[in-house]
């Protein structure tokens, strides 16, 4: 009988992105289990009620899942700030990855922080749990290896010999 080794949860509303990880995933991590959710409360919902080890998060998410008759909530630019801060509330305690396709951020305000400054922010917030922040580009393949790095820091794959 083979056993999952891993389970990641890969929190992505963009299907074509969410695709594109799961693809990286997939080759890098193949004895693992690859869960999704596509908002903040469906994210919530996955690490209450699964034993997740590595959290795959976006940025920018809406609060609810978007369905045939959805429209998913409010889409929320820092909605992945949202998923660790209640993660740190109810002391869950995974690796996670940030990798958003934005490059900068508005906040409520009107004021803007760039991908530098919030990787800066979220590290200093949540050093138990955040081991990257990466910017996603489909056309560029350094979030691929940033991410494949960050995997094997963290114990997730392993060299193959």
């Amino acid at each position: 009988m083979t056993t999952i080794e891993t389970a990641i949860l890969l929190v992505e509303d963009e299907a074509p992105k969410r695709r594109h990880i799961e693809k990286l995933l997939s080759e890098l991590t193949p004895r693992a289990i690859v869960l999704s959710a596509r908002s903040v409360n469906s994210a919530l919902d996955a690490l209450e009620t699964s034993d997740i080890n590595l959290l795959i998060l976006d940025m920018s998410l809406p609060t609810f899942d978007v369905g045939e008759r959805e429209r998913g909530g409010r889409p929320q630019g820092f909605g992945g700030t949202e998923v660790l801060r209640h993660m740190a509330m109810a002391e869950i305690v995974c690796p996670t990855v940030v990798i958003t396709g934005y490059e900068g951020f508005v906040r409520e305000g009107g004021s803007t922080v760039d991908l530098a400054q919030l990787r800066a922010e979220l590290i200093d917030e949540f050093p138990e749990v955040l081991r990257a922040v990466l910017h996603y580009n489909s056309t560029f393949d350094e979030w691929k290896t940033v991410l494949a790095s960050t995997l094997a820091e963290a114990g997730i794959t392993r060299n193959s010999q």
